[in-house]
C-alpha cells in the first residue's frame, strides 16, 4: 500500500512519542502472560484435554481444567466457559436471567446498556418477545454525572429500592455512548460501595477490557463478570464462545440457567473446541497488547488530522476501543472503508449502513476478519447518528493495525 509523505510523517512522530507508552503496555503483557503460564502449569494442561467430548459431555477433563484456568486468572471463584455461548450479550442474558427473579429490580449504574441488551432487558416494557421485562423484572438506570459514576444517584435508588435490587450491572466499556470507560479499580470502588449497602449481586459486562490491565473485575469484588471469547480472551484463536466468571453462588445459579436446574455446569459437549479456547486464552495479552497499541498509534494520527479523538493517545485505556468522531456521516461511512479495504479478509468488500438486528439506527462496519465478528480483530463499526462515532477496535498484529489506521485516514484524505 502506498501512502502519503504527510501520512508517513506523522507516524514516524506517533512511535516516536508513543514509545513510552508501548513499553508500558508489553510490561502490562508480560505479567498476564506469566499469570496465565502458571495457571496452565497449575492445572496441568495437557494435549489430553484438547480432545472434547460429544453428547451430554460428562467428565470432560479439558472443559474442567479451562474453567479453572479462567477463575483463577480473572480472580473468581468458578467459572462456565463455553464454546455454545453465541457471543457477548447472550452470555450477559444467561447471567441476569440466572440472578433475577419476577418482582426484581436490574439497576444499571454506567448508563443505558449497550444497544443488543435494551431488548434482552425490556427497557420500553414488555413486549412478549421473552425479555427479562415479560418476566415482570423491573429495570432502572443511574446516569454519569459529569462524566464520572454518580454515586449519590446510586445511594439514592438503594434507598428507594432497598433489597428489591437484585442485579447492580456495570458496563465496563462504552459500548455505542461517548462516556469513559471503567478502570478495574473504579469497578472495584462501586462493588464495594454497593455490598455495604444492599444484598445485590454486581454483574460486569467485562467485554473489550479483559487484559488490558493485570487485574479484572472479579478480583475486586465483582460477584460475576462476562465477556465473549472472539473479542479479547479468545485472543483470536477461540472461534466462538462466552465466559462467565464470579463467586461460586453466583456462577451455580447462572448455570442453571445456562443448562437447566439441577444439571448446571456439570454437563456440555466441548465438540473438540477446546484446543482453540485453550490457545486462544494463553494468546490472549500478547493479542490484547498489539490491539491496545494499536489503539493509541489511531488516536494520534487521527488527532494530528484534526479530528475528536478519545481517549487520546497519552491517555491510558481500560479498554482496546478508539473512537474518532466525525462529526457527519460521510466521515464515519470512509473510515469503515478504508479499514476494510486494508483488511485480509473481504478487503474488496465496499461497507454500507444497514438495518442491522438488534440496533435502532443504520449501522456500518468493517470486519474483514477471519472469524465473523471477532472483535479482536481488526474492525471498526459505529450507528449512523450523531456524532456519527467510528468505534475502532481489535488488531492481531500492531503492524496490520497500523497499516489499516493510516488506510483508513489515507481514504478520508483522497477523498
Amino acid at each position: 500500500m502506498v501512502f502519503s509523505e504527510k501520512l508517513l510523517s506523522i507516524a514516524k512522530e506517533a512511535e516516536k512519542e508513543l514509545a513510552d507508552i508501548y513499553g508500558d503496555i508489553e510490561k502490562v503483557s508480560l505479567e498476564n502472560t506469566a499469570k496465565v503460564l502458571s495457571s496452565f502449569k497449575n492445572h496441568r494442561v495437557s494435549d489430553s484435554m484438547f480432545q472434547g467430548t460429544t453428547g451430554y459431555g460428562y467428565d470432560d477433563v479439558g472443559r474442567e481444567a479451562l474453567e479453572k484456568i479462567y477463575a483463577e486468572v480473572f480472580g473468581g471463584e468458578d467459572a462456565l466457559v463455553r464454546h455454545s455461548i453465541a457471543n457477548g450479550t447472550h452470555a450477559i442474558t444467561i447471567a441476569l436471567f440466572g440472578l433475577l427473579r419476577p418482582g426484581d429490580i436490574m439497576l444499571s449504574v454506567t448508563n443505558r446498556p449497550y444497544d443488543t441488551l435494551c431488548s434482552v432487558v425490556g427497557i420500553n416494557g414488555a413486549n412478549g418477545d421473552g425479555s427479562l421485562a415479560d418476566f415482570g423484572v423491573k429495570y432502572d438506570q443511574v446516569d454519569f454525572k459529569d462524566g464520572k459514576i454518580d454515586f449519590d444517584g446510586i445511594e439514592e435508588k438503594i434507598k428507594e429500592y432497598g433489597d428489591k435490587i437484585k442485579v447492580v450491572f456495570i458496563q465496563r466499556s462504552k459500548g455505542y455512548l461517548n462516556r469513559p470507560t471503567l478502570s478495574v479499580q473504579k469497578i472495584g470502588e462501586i462493588c464495594d460501595f454497593v455490598h455495604k449497602r444492599c444484598s445485590a449481586y454486581v454483574v460486569v459486562d467485562n467485554c473489550y477490557g479483559e487484559f488490558t490491565e493485570t487485574c479484572e473485575p472479579c478480583a475486586v469484588g465483582a460477584d460475576i463478570a462476562v465477556g465473549s471469547l472472539i473479542k479479547n480472551p479468545g485472543g483470536g484463536i477461540a472461534e466462538c464462545g462466552g465466559y462467565i466468571v464470579g463467586t461460586k453462588k453466583a456462577v451455580e445459579l447462572v448455570s442453571y440457567r445456562l443448562t437447566c436446574a439441577g444439571t448446571g455446569g456439570e454437563v456440555g459437549a466441548t465438540l473438540g473446541q477446546n484446543r482453540n479456547m485453550f490457545k486462544g486464552f494463553f494468546l490472549a495479552p500478547h493479542v490484547v497488547a498489539q490491539a491496545v497499541k494499536t489503539a493509541h498509534f489511531a488516536a494520534y494520527v487521527f488527532e494530528r488530522l484534526g479530528f475528536d479523538v478519545y481517549p487520546k493517545y497519552y491517555e491510558k485505556r481500560y479498554d482496546i476501543i478508539q473512537t474518532v468522531n466525525f462529526g457527519a456521516p460521510d466521515g464515519l461511512i470512509k473510515f469503515c472503508q478504508g479499514i476494510q479495504g486494508a483488511s485480509p479478509v473481504d478487503s474488496f468488500v465496499t461497507p454500507e449502513p444497514w438495518a442491522m438486528p438488534g440496533y435502532d439506527d443504520e449501522v456500518i462496519m468493517a470486519a474483514g476478519t477471519f472469524t465473523q465478528g471477532s472483535s479482536i480483530e481488526l474492525s471498526a463499526d459505529g450507528p449512523m447518528r450523531p456524532p456519527y462515532t467510528a468505534f475502532f477496535q481489535g488488531s492481531l498484529t500492531y503492524e496490520s493495525g497500523k497499516i489499516a489506521v493510516l488506510s483508513a485516514a489515507e481514504h478520508i484524505l483522497s477523498k
